[in-house]
């Protein structure tokens, strides 16, 4: 079987479910690698058949994405011609972790396009959604990427094609020895600058902040900034009890398996993370939704009433490959 598995390349959540995807879905058939996008972080150590610009959203400072910037680097007409002139047809499936290009040139070729991806868990009415719904974003899940078969993936399993996280195996061999006053700290949306403002003022911790607007690493008092992509990341997961990060999925998967105490703050008007939002907090996890007067006393609060969420994420990505493939067992 010849197979093109497809993943967008916006963030990092999809890269690393690539990184368990990718040899999960080799061990049973022929697998060429697709990426679109240009806000990853992650370097794959894999062969990469092709690598499309496709569409993308900028992180911001503010909390948001930065809509400018976004628009600056949106190519409508390469994006079209990469989707007509891409061909499935040599493949006997597509798997699509939410890649825009290759799911609409399967619908052209009349190819077999599989969804795998946290996204096709929002082909569902059963998980979580916040309390005012954007029609606007129920129809990009549906139709951004579309696909004949969806297999999705959630923090619980709310519908039958819905599985629980893939977690990375780097992060299911992490070894913890956590100290009580590291604590980490992963919001993409947000300045270093503002950051660090607020968080110098608590006391009695070491913040350690990751973030994708530096390229050096600095200290102010107790508060100390990092490069995203460094080695110092997997240091400060293994050594941080307590973790702020943002609304995405794959974040807070991780940080939960680790059995870490967070607090979580989604994107402003970023819809997928208002609908992870809802669903962490249904399952008792911290959740703020903006950085401003009131969030250092929102954070003192939950450092002393953060608790750890118990989970159940086992290793399933080689059930899942077969799924999606239909290899029998």
């Amino acid at each position: 079987m010849k197979v093109l598995y497809a993943v967008q390349a916006t963030g990092n959540g999809h890269l690393s479910r690539c990184l368990e995807f990718y040899p999960a879905l080799s061990q049973y058939a022929e697998v060429d690698l697709l990426l679109s996008g240009i806000q990853g972080d992650l370097q794959l150590p894999f062969p990469i058949k092709y690598k499309m610009h496709g569409l993308s959203f900028i992180f911001g400072k503010s909390g948001g994405i930065d809509y400018f910037r976004t628009a600056m680097t949106l190519k409508p007409l390469r994006f079209l011609r990469d989707m007509l002139t891409l061909d499935v047809s040599s493949y006997d499936l597509v798997v699509s972790d939410f890649e825009p290009i290759s799911a609409w040139a399967c619908r052209k070729a009349k190819v077999d396009c599989v969804a795998l991806s946290h996204q096709a868990a929002f082909l569902s009415d059963k998980t979580p959604r916040p309390r005012k719904r954007s029609w606007i974003a129920e129809l990009i899940f549906k139709h951004f990427a579309p696909c004949k078969r969806a297999f999705g993936l959630h923090y619980q399993s709310y519908d039958s094609h819905v599985y629980t996280p893939v977690v990375r195996t780097e992060i299911r061999d992490l070894e913890t020895a956590y100290e009580d006053e590291e604590i980490l700290v992963y919001l993409p949306a947000y300045s270093e600058e503002l950051l660090v403002e607020k968080l110098r003022q608590i006391k009695g911790y070491r913040w350690r902040i990751f973030s994708k607007h530096v390229s050096e690493k600095s200290q102010t008092e107790n508060v100390y900034v990092y490069p995203v992509g460094t080695a110092d990341w997997q240091v400060y997961m293994g050594l941080c009890p307590r973790a702020i990060i943002g609304g995405g999925f794959e974040g807070p998967s991780e940080m939960l398996y680790l059995q870490k105490k967070i607090m979580v703050i989604p994107m402003n008007d970023q819809y997928e993370q208002l609908c992870n939002a809802a669903a962490l907090e249904e399952m008792g996890v911290s959740v703020a939704y903006e950085i401003g007067d009131t969030f250092v006393g929102d954070v003192r609060a939950w450092l002393d009433t953060a608790e750890i969420i118990p989970v159940d994420f086992p290793k399933q990505s080689d059930r899942l490959a077969r799924l999606v493939l239909g290899v029998a067992s």
